[in-house]
């Protein structure tokens, strides 16, 4: 299932790559990665690493490395890139579906990666940096930083901060569990929240309802020296995966 939001775009500043001038429009947000593909080739090959890694203590063991200059390290390299290339096609697909049926002329798009590792020169040394939770912020790249359901998201441009490994948040990031969120809520804590927010949900699970995250503002105040905001979401129609299904994190 896509995680998909139409949402009122309001452009602060134009950038070189995110080109409209400064006024509101209207935008497609999704989420899709590679539809559990990915997850399964990391399963693969995390369980692998472990069983190389014994000596690791039973609190590190998610930790456990492949080397890249062995087999197994080259093919999960290989395989993960491919599965990034998955997801950016399920983007693409999306997005010109959506808007060849509304008819809608496309004047500017962003898409970007996070929970995805990337090869890098730092400090003069080439490294594997893996952003989980985080996403790419070199200077002028740009980025999407989503909030929830009923709370804004924002297109960004990184400013390189090296401190950082040239990272930022890839979003608000929960304050929750998923089971935590699920026992805790029910839709009737959530409706008035997204009413007064103008929002139109379509499908979701409780698990992703805006309490079991944290707040996006706070969150972009806290990083403000790592990125510049372009744009600003504000979410309007909203369709997620039903609590039924397994969700894309």
């Amino acid at each position: 299932m896509t995680n998909w939001l139409y949402s009122h775009l309001r452009v602060f500043r134009q950038s070189l790559v995110f080109s409209p001038p400064p006024g509101e429009y209207l935008a497609l947000l999704s989420h899709s990665g590679s539809r559990g593909a990915g997850a399964t080739v990391a399963d693969y090959y995390s369980k692998l690493a472990m069983e190389q890694h014994p000596e690791l203590p039973a609190e590190l063991r998610r930790l456990a490395w492949l080397d890249l200059g062995s087999q197994e390290g080259q093919e999960y390299w290989a395989a993960m890139n491919l599965m990034g290339r998955y997801a950016a096609a399920n983007h693409e697909l999306i997005h010109r579906k959506v808007t060849n049926n509304l008819g809608a002329r496309v004047i500017a798009g962003v898409e970007n990666h996070h929970n995805f590792a990337w090869k890098e020169t730092h400090g003069g040394k080439e490294l594997i940096v893996h952003r989980k939770g985080a996403t790419p912020a070199a200077v002028g790249v740009m980025g999407v930083i989503p909030g929830s359901m009923a709370s804004p998201g924002y297109v960004v441009r990184g400013r390189g901060v090296e401190a950082s490994l040239n990272s930022a948040s890839h979003g608000a990031g929960r304050r929750m569990s998923r089971k935590a969120a699920t026992q805790q809520y029910r839709w009737n804590h959530i409706k008035p929240m997204l009413e007064q927010a103008g929002v139109t949900l379509l499908s979701a699970g409780i698990d992703e309802n805006p309490f079991a995250y944290k707040n996006i503002d706070e969150v972009m105040a806290q990083q403000r020296d790592l990125v510049d905001v372009i744009a600003r979401f504000d979410p309007k129609i909203v369709r997620m995966a039903e609590g039924s299904e397994r969700p894309e994190d």
